[in-house]
């Protein structure tokens, strides 16, 4: 690391030029070493903590193993402090399929390919690149990018002589351009190899089951003619693309969606009032037992017969005052009110909902123009998939469907007008939000630069520059945290906003999670803060972007940018990789709240709630990796790009090391996207590609090599011309199963034994395509028995 021996000295002791402007963030580096300190202490204090808790609280860290059945195959984690890791790096891509699925694998793949880049390109930088910084000290002379003194190195500070005085040679620039085209190769072969990769290995998972997602359609744009499910059939097989095993017309069920609704409410309350009501002793009863309605052997009453005193609120003529009360309001303005009985009212209630809900099953509900047709077998869903089969422009249009228990219900029947303007609605709301996040974004961007901070506050700058430890933490730990916690805290937005953009299913509303995400990383987080750290006050942001507008400034506008803040992203990757990791793994989240959401439990069914795995969401932990990525890419071949790709290496090899526990034992992913995430992650990787293009053409236009900086304009355009042909080649294979690629088997319901299941086929063994408002059985009421466990068993009555 011997080009970052480099001290900061004044241009020139005796030669200092009026109007040269000193840059507050050249006069020393960004302290490495405290940002380093504080990341590993705070890392190796999470990651010991979770090694000594791993094996003595399994209900966080081993959930998965121990609630879901098809991760109890997994090889059991050795309870020392250290031995779980080699265990788990012995865990293969094969074991990884079969218990945690398709999805869990794309992800994981993402970082394998990263490490592989990191790996070269870190070994590359290293031989090459840094010794050509350190010896030539590479940085654009253009002082309209930089108006800081340049960086000397220690060897032209002790040999006294002016850095303005020594030879400009700039032959040494064409290793940049090579450069480029070398990371630029790698990035294309690593991303290629892991496509190929991803493609066959989806090809044979999915060609090698037979659920009833992969035999079904989702068919939308059916003329009002042909919805009814007979006519429908017969159309279908008259197209000689298969027989049609089952059809699901989508109805207005809203009233019976309501119902339900309103009924599972009713019933959680009811659950309630039964555990207020047992958890208290009974006045004229014996206080030493508490009641026990489901085993209340009295001889010769039937369970109707047992339940009388409870339901009614009178045992032996005494009424028992540990009753819950429920307060009811009604009259004017709900001025007046009322006491009654809260398990009586709430059952029957429940009894009314569940006449009316049985009563709503036999309606018949106005068709939409959208249905899930189950073929016969998987080619022949596939052939209508793939096949055009209506001319009309939106009539007929068939694609995969989702899982049966992925399906968002109420938006099956949203017209397609209304499902298109809440997509377009919320899209607006993103982009306005990303404008918003501009103003704190361009805020915590003058932390960064103490002139910034002199021109809103003198004091607070003086205080700063006086207290160098403190002002190293201002500057360099609190932008990097407070961007770390945005990049938290965003999501759950994004994800309550997809929600309501009228998605079918929620893999559609993960995939759009990450899309939104992304977004704001890449843009807020990343383009933003990046020309706002580098346009110091806030109007000459507004003057920077509005020199975007200008298409051949961007490169220009790119290398001002991105080559002041390289400490800050080495700042951001280490304390991203070293200190949070841990904590995810940790789970520090979960673990604090649970002792809030243990205490709000009251049910058996909120305690059977509290001890499922915690959701794993894509769309909350990729978008981070492929930004930190891009940066590396994007970083690679500037003065800080060994820093960069180094400590971007430990990134992803915690991050594998990281989620790969969390998606195996400890986190559960239902979801069914059959690896849908890999093209998102592509198209991401070369969007990166092309700002590292622009940027090095940028930053070698500054420094005055206009030749070298053309000959990159191949590169960009090849680099577009790649998205086509991951389009024409690549991704169809990502969206469809080839019919070469399909095991030739009956359905799974006749299945040979002797197949081994894959997680899907048994995540969806009986399930149909039926909105379960129609189908699904009525649960009873799940009560209290107290057993003096700190949680209550349940019971079912009624």
């Amino acid at each position: 690391m011997a080009h970052y021996r480099f001290l900061l000295a004044p241009m020139g002791d005796n030669e200092t030029h009026p109007g040269d402007a000193w840059n507050p963030r050249g006069e020393k580096q960004r302290d490495l070493v405290q940002q380093l300190l504080i990341s590993v202490l705070l890392g190796l204090g999470a990651f010991t903590t979770f090694c000594i808790l791993r094996p003595r609280f399994p209900q966080f860290y081993y959930a998965r193993k121990i609630r879901i059945h098809r991760a109890s195959s997994l090889p059991d984690l050795p309870p020392s402090l250290f031995g779980w890791i080699p265990a788990l790096w012995r865990v293969t891509d094969q074991e990884v399929l079969a218990t945690a699925g398709l999805d869990a694998y794309v992800f994981l793949a993402f970082f394998k390919m990263a490490i592989k880049f990191l790996v070269a390109a870190s070994v590359l930088a290293a031989v090459v690149l840094a010794p050509i910084h350190a010896h030539f000290h590479t940085e654009p002379k253009d002082k309209s990018l930089h108006e800081i003194p340049k960086l000397v190195s220690s060897q032209m500070l002790f040999s006294g002589k002016n850095p303005k005085a020594l030879p400009q040679d700039k032959s040494y620039l064409w290793a940049h351009v090579i450069f480029v085209y070398v990371f630029t190769s790698l990035v294309f072969y690593f991303l290629l190899d892991q496509t190929q990769e991803v493609v066959q290995i989806r090809q044979n998972y999915l060609g090698n089951q037979a659920t009833v997602t992969d035999r079904t359609i989702k068919l939308s744009g059916i003329p009002e003619e042909l919805r009814s499910e007979g006519i429908l059939k017969e159309y279908i097989e008259k197209l000689k693309i298969g027989k049609v095993e089952s059809i699901t017309i989508c109805r207005k069920w809203q009233e019976l969606d309501r119902l339900m609704e309103e009924r599972q409410n009713t019933l959680r309350k009811l659950e309630e009032a039964h555990t207020a009501h047992h958890s208290h002793p009974k006045i004229n009863g014996d206080a030493g037992s508490g009641p026990d309605l489901a085993h209340n052997n009295t001889p010769g009453m039937t369970p109707d017969e047992e339940a009388m005193p409870l339901l009614g609120g009178d045992a032996g003529g005494h009424f028992d005052s540990s009753r819950p009360r429920l307060t009811l309001r009604k009259g004017w303005f709900k001025l007046s009110s009322k006491k009654v009985d809260a398990i009586n009212f709430l059952t029957n209630k429940l009894q009314d909902l569940d006449d009316k809900i049985t009563e709503a099953r036999r309606k018949e509900y106005s068709a939409m123009p959208l249905a899930f047709i189950t073929m016969d077998s998987v080619p022949a869903a596939q052939v209508a998939i793939q096949a055009l089969l209506d001319p009309t422009p939106g009539a007929m249009i068939a694609r995969q469907a989702p899982s049966p228990s992925d399906i968002v219900w109420p938006n099956t029947y949203l017209s397609r007008t209304s499902r298109s303007f809440r997509g377009w609605a919320i899209s607006i709301s993103v982009t306005l939000l990303s404008i918003f996040w501009l103003v704190p974004v361009t805020a915590l961007a003058a932390l960064w630069d103490l002139h910034q901070i002199r021109q809103i506050s003198p004091g607070v700058a003086d205080f700063l520059e006086d207290h160098e430890v403190l002002g190293s933490l201002v500057q360099t730990f609190l932008p990097t945290l407070v961007l770390t916690l945005l990049n938290v805290a965003i999501p759950y937005l994004y994800d309550w906003l997809s929600n309501y953009q009228g998605l079918i299913s929620q893999s559609e509303v993960e995939l759009s999670v990450i899309g939104k995400n992304f977004f704001f990383t890449f843009f807020n987080l990343f383009l933003a803060f990046t020309i706002s750290g580098t346009a110091f006050k806030t109007q000459a942001l507004w003057d920077t972007l509005r020199d975007i507008s200008d298409t051949q400034k961007i490169a220009t506008l790119l290398a001002k940018a991105v080559q002041d803040l390289g400490p800050f992203y080495i700042n951001l990757i280490v304390l991203q990789g070293l200190g949070m990791f841990p904590l995810r793994l940790l789970q520090i989240g979960s673990v604090t709240l649970y002792p809030v959401t243990k205490f709000g439990a009251k049910t058996p069914r909120d305690y059977a709630e509290l001890v499922q795995p915690t959701m794993f969401k894509y769309g909350f932990y990729l978008p981070q990796p492929i930004l930190i990525y891009i940066v590396c890419i994007v970083y690679s071949v500037l003065e800080d790009g060994f820093t960069i790709l180094v400590f971007g290496l430990l990134y992803f090899i915690l991050g594998y090391f990281t989620y790969k526990y969390q998606l195996l034992y400890a986190m559960d992913h239902p979801r069914h996207s059959t690896g849908g995430a890999w093209p998102m992650i592509v198209y991401r990787v070369i969007l990166g590609l092309l700002v590292f293009q622009l940027t090095m053409a940028g930053w070698l236009s500054l420094a005055g090599a206009y030749t070298r900086a053309a000959l990159i304009t191949p590169l960009i355009a090849f680099t577009g011309w790649s998205v086509w042909h991951y389009n024409k080649h690549y991704k169809p294979s990502n969206y469809f199963i080839a019919l070469k690629s399909v095991r030739h088997t009956q359905p799974d319901s006749v299945q040979s034994p002797d197949t081994a299941q894959t997680i899907d086929e048994e995540r969806e063994e009986g399930l149909e395509f039926v909105n379960p408002s129609l189908s699904s059985p009525l649960e009873n009421v799940w009560v209290t028995r107290i057993t003096g466990d700190l949680a209550p068993v349940g019971v079912d009555i009624l």
